[in-house]
């Protein structure tokens, strides 16, 4: 941690000793880039917007995240604004770098604030970053006035004030009300006791129907052996390669190898299905009539 701050304010004085790009320097590069994909130009105009990232970061602190984290996401945010910078708008590379570089960072503290993702909407988003200090005013000015806000009124009033839907307020409020915790935590102060995670339901199958399940698929492959044997050679090769292939062949192609005509293998067809029901028939009685 130490040398991560220590890099971090060497770097915060390096970006701090940049130089200032007057209006027309700056557009001149912001031609360079666009025009020439001048690599030296872009350089140039990172460098000297580079305090404004680190500055916007440090914004973003008591989130939690460390420095370094943070300056990477703006300085990608800052990036991508000369990436799509047009100078013949006529704006500071500054003001529109801006949106970028704070878009940037609330991105990454939002996918790392929670194990669970918190969303990525503009209500969430805006939630997620303005719902604490809406609630604290609303708060203070209904005290002021002397009236007591129910949870649904303030909830109603800080939904009007950010424009966003009562239930994305419900649900922002109770994600940001705690942090995550671990489910390998016991349920109890008792160092014995059962673990969170053991009252999830398992998701796997259990071993009695795996063997159930194999069981059966073993005595339907008996059975279909047998039908299959109730079929003379040249209706069992239509069925084997009509529907036990992966790749099922068409009545047209058997017609050519067989040297028949396209309906008389359909029927030959049929009639091995009818035998195969017949057989299969049969044998779920003889079972029925063991089990009775």
């Amino acid at each position: 941690m130490a040398l991560d701050d220590t890099s971090n304010r060497r770097f915060s004085r390096t970006a701090m000793r940049a130089e200032l790009l007057d209006a027309e320097t700056e557009a001149a590069l912001a031609y360079a880039w666009r025009d020439h994909r001048d690599e030296a130009a872009l350089h140039r105009l990172i460098t000297a917007y580079m305090r404004l990232a680190i500055s916007m970061a440090g914004k973003f602190r008591r989130y939690g995240a460390p420095m370094n984290d943070l300056i990477q996401e703006a300085s990608l945010g800052l990036m991508k604004a000369a990436e799509k910078f047009d100078p013949d708008r006529g704006v500071r590379f500054s003001t529109y770098a801006v949106w970028w570089i704070k878009a940037s960072i609330q991105d990454f503290v939002m996918r790392n604030w929670s194990m669970v993702r918190t969303g990525s909407t503009s209500s969430q988003k805006s939630l997620f970053f303005n719902l604490r200090r809406v609630q604290a005013r609303l708060e203070r000015e209904a005290s002021a006035a002397g009236v007591v806000l129910s949870p649904s009124e303030l909830n109603d009033r800080i939904a009007v004030e950010l424009g966003v839907p009562v239930r994305d307020v419900e649900m922002m409020s109770g994600r940001l009300s705690g942090g995550d915790f671990s489910l390998n935590a016991t349920q109890s102060s008792d160092d014995e006791g059962r673990e969170w995670i053991d009252t999830l339901e398992d998701d796997d199958s259990q071993s009695s129907v795996d063997v159930e399940a194999a069981h059966d698929n073993l005595q339907l492959r008996v059975w279909l052996l047998e039908s299959l044997s109730a079929l003379n050679d040249r209706e069992r090769f239509i069925v084997r390669e009509r529907k036990l292939r992966e790749d099922p062949r068409t009545l047209e192609s058997l017609a050519v190898e067989l040297g028949l005509s396209k309906e008389r293998v359909r029927q030959l067809e049929a009639a091995a299905f009818g035998k195969m029901r017949k057989s299969l028939v049969a044998q779920s009685r003889e079972v029925l009539d063991f089990v009775n």
